[in-house]
């Protein structure tokens, strides 16, 4: 396989696949607790929810992992082709194309032709590779990791449902765990892109109560 060293070594999963996997478990959950009625709803209504809630959030993970390793082959089928086009280009130009096409803008504007045909150089020392791109240990192991941040993102919000009898006041704890939640989320992500934190954290509160909002509306 193409040497990742060059073509570029990626984490398992980065901070902002993992606040969007937990995002989006959030608001998976919300949309059936958000549709609760807390006038009709007994404890029979509330089992069905739980269960429900954590079913739904198990398919989704299990898709969104699946999504998440189809990217990842693809991703790495890209690496595949990058290589053996640097390998067949005759033409030094259309080579230091192709690098710097695979690079991020910032990196590619700055980069200097003698440094990209260092790169070409090295790659084109590289063995040919005698298999197909396929997953490897890593892209396995970000998908169970998208599988269990969708799904274990369900039980801090269906944690008050089950402690607590009282369904209108588990509801109204449920919903303070997922502001918090989101709110978390949201000065995370702030962080991670250089942003105002609590600004961005208020932001993914409106957005995830909108978004939730919405698909209840839609019959989601």
């Amino acid at each position: 396989m193409p040497d990742r060293s060059i073509l570029g070594f990626r984490r398992i999963l980065d901070p902002a696949e993992r606040l969007a996997e937990v995002l989006f478990g959030l608001i998976m959950v919300l949309t059936l607790t958000g549709s609760l009625s807390v006038a009709e709803a007994g404890r029979a209504d509330v089992r069905t929810l739980l269960i429900a809630a954590l079913g739904c959030n198990l398919a989704w993970g299990i898709i969104d992992a699946v999504l998440y390793l189809m990217g990842r082959l693809a991703e790495t089928a890209r690496s595949f082709t990058l290589l053996q086009a640097v390998r067949a280009a005759t033409d030094s130009r259309h080579a230091h194309h192709l690098i710097s096409g695979a690079l991020p803008d910032v990196v590619a504007s700055i980069i200097e032709p003698a440094e990209l045909e260092v790169i070409a150089q090295r790659m084109r020392r590289l063995p040919e590779p005698t298999e197909y791109a396929r997953l490897s240990g890593t892209d396995w192991m970000g998908a169970a990791g998208v599988f269990l941040l969708v799904f274990l993102s369900t039980f801090p919000v269906a944690v008050p449902f089950i402690l607590l009898s009282n369904v209108a006041l588990a509801k109204r704890a449920s919903n303070a765990v997922a502001v918090a939640m989101l709110l978390v989320v949201g000065v995370a992500y702030g962080r991670h892109v250089g942003r105002s934190a609590w600004g961005f954290g208020v932001t993914i509160v409106a957005l995830g109560g909108s978004l939730v909002a919405l698909t209840i509306a839609l019959g989601g």
